[in-house]
């Protein structure tokens, strides 16, 4: 059959729970994400980014986020860049694109982003600047908050289910080890992570 095809049902689940403004969170992202997507990695995954982290709903239904309004504003512009384009290449390079601004102590040009990227700005700017941006988060905040066990610092990566605690770095090998396809993804063989040995031998 077809390989491409007859990968879906082998993707490994992989959710990010993270914040915009956070160090950790975007180093992540910039760094180790964006690489392994650009290795190929992700192939293997159905990815979702979840942009709220240790934010909290006050109780007149308002967000307060850990690194302030700042990280409140680009969790929300975040959000509803998944929203307008659910195409993970497409989102997540927009936000690949504002993390490296952060990086570099420059998120608040994060508007340049849609240029950089060839994206119409006008679906996120209604979507962050009107309701649908408030209840995005909102909706992102239930989804931090039902997690099993609790998140306890972000980025906090979970894989097929389990969350990476400390060892979220070494994402990838759990990525490889967790992919049930065939054959191999080359992004795993270069990490030297023959992750089916006991099935099919040295590949």
């Amino acid at each position: 059959g077809d390989v491409a095809t007859g990968r879906g049902s082998e993707k490994v689940h992989v959710a990010i729970y993270y914040e915009s403004l956070c160090p950790y969170s975007v180093r992540f992202v910039a760094n180790h994400l964006f690489k392994a997507y650009r290795d190929g990695l992700l192939d293997a995954a159905n990815l979702t980014l979840v942009p709220y982290g240790n934010a909290v709903v006050r109780n007149d239904g308002t967000i307060s986020c850990q690194h302030g309004p700042e990280e409140c504003l680009l969790n929300t512009v975040e959000a509803c860049a998944i929203d307008a384009w659910p195409d993970v290449k497409v989102h997540l390079g927009f936000i690949y694109c504002v993390s490296d601004l952060v990086l570099k102590n420059k998120h608040r040009e994060w508007e340049s982003c849609f240029q950089k990227q060839g994206l119409d700005p006008k679906p996120v700017t209604e979507c962050y600047k009107g309701e649908r941006g408030h209840n995005l988060s909102l909706e992102y905040g239930r989804q931090t908050a039902e997690l099993v066990p609790p998140h306890q610092f972000v980025p906090w990566v979970v894989v097929d289910g389990k969350p990476l605690y400390n060892d979220y770095g070494n994402f990838k090998a759990y990525i490889c080890k967790a992919y049930k396809g065939y054959p191999l993804l080359e992004a795993c063989r270069s990490l030297g992570l023959e992750a089916h040995d006991d099935v099919y031998g040295r590949l």
